[in-house]
């Protein structure tokens, strides 16, 4: 690409590195780039970050035409930045785009405007232990209709963010409360993608669970309420009897790149691994007589979360002891050590910035 570049003026002053958050602070720059029908994708640029202008008519605002990634950049012991599997980001951007009729960004274009846009904000890759640059990848229709057809302008955004841990709680274990009055997604809908209106829509059922004094929400699937889909942020996965099991995809389930990574590793590091449909009653039972090992999330922003505490058909049930497990913690040292340039990467997922 032919990437314009407009540095920004006034740097802004940067944040606690010790305090960060998660997602409260971004960068002196953005990355745009915009496409028309008859013209495809082009006037790439990279300016310093700012309001978007667009019209109160546009298509975003008003029939949700938007998808969006989630990524990180890692500061390694090496001193080089590098990025963790972010063709997968890519391909899986274009799938949840092709399930809104939006143009497919270029996978090549879609990692250089991510390493053109880091490297000139490289002064805000955090280097403190825990401590990562995430980045959000965006798509969305700035078209000024207020009916519903098909559009065809959109605009491709990058916006980075330094953050520390997602969830207060750090590598301690969650609580989580099943919801099994609201559905977040159903088969054939658009449960897979990535877009807004997923989050927006689970908003009332972590709104309920956060004033019961849990964490997060673990979702059943939208037709019996009966299958384990995912935590609100994070794919799920349990350890019963040894054996891992996870929420196969089904199309209403988000396709993570940790949860695949993860499966990886339990896979080359001898589990039994399986994918198929676990229910509710299954988990309770499970719980029940001790054979629940352990239960933990994973995604991009907390990595590896394990799971305490379970509500289930309104009782808590203890998951083991109560503590990170050992395959939940071997899967977060693995993966962050791969991440962070600390341990060997074997199977060549990251990708250097500089």
């Amino acid at each position: 690409m032919d990437i314009k570049v407009t540095k920004i003026q006034t740097p802004k002053e940067k944040p606690d590195w010790n305090n960060l958050g998660f997602g409260d602070y971004f960068t002196d720059h953005m990355f745009e780039m915009d496409y028309l029908g008859d013209q495809g994708w082009h006037n790439a640029r990279i300016i310093p970050y700012g309001p978007i202008s667009m019209e109160p008519s546009a298509m975003v605002l008003h029939y949700a035409v938007e998808i969006f990634e989630g990524m990180k950049a890692y500061y390694c012991q090496d001193g080089k930045i590098r990025l963790f599997r972010p063709f997968e980001n890519a391909k899986r951007l274009n799938r949840s785009g092709e399930r809104f009729c939006m143009p497919a960004f270029p996978e090549n274009d879609f990692v250089e405007s991510i390493i053109e846009l880091i490297k000139l904000d490289e002064s805000w890759v955090p280097k403190e232990e825990g401590t990562s640059l995430y980045i959000r990848p965006f798509m969305f229709s700035d078209q000024c209709n207020v009916g519903v057809r098909l559009p065809i302008q959109f605009k491709f955004m990058v916006i980075l963010s330094p953050v520390g841990a997602y969830y207060k709680e750090g590598l301690n274990p969650v609580s989580i409360y099943v919801e099994d009055e609201y559905v977040r997604a159903v088969k054939g809908g658009t449960g897979f993608t990535k877009c807004g209106g997923n989050y927006a829509a689970s908003l009332i059922a972590q709104k309920k669970a956060k004033e019961l004094g849990y964490t997060q929400v673990l979702w059943l699937d939208g037709c019996e309420h009966k299958y384990i889909e995912e935590v609100g942020t994070m794919n799920v996965m349990f350890k019963i009897n040894g054996e891992i099991v996870a929420p196969e995809l089904g199309g209403s389930i988000l396709p993570g790149i940790t949860r695949d990574s993860a499966l990886k590793l339990l896979a080359s590091w001898g589990y039994k691994v399986t994918e198929r449909r676990i229910s509710i009653d299954e988990l309770f039972e499970a719980a029940k007589n001790g054979s629940l090992e352990e239960a933990f999330g994973t995604g991009t922003a907390a990595v590896i979360s394990p799971i305490g505490l379970l509500n289930i058909h309104g009782e808590n049930l203890k998951v083991g002891d109560g503590n990170i497990g050992p395959v939940a913690q071997k899967l977060y040292d693995t993966l962050t050590g791969i991440q962070w340039g600390t341990l060997p990467d074997p199977f060549g997922w990251t990708y250097e910035v500089k």
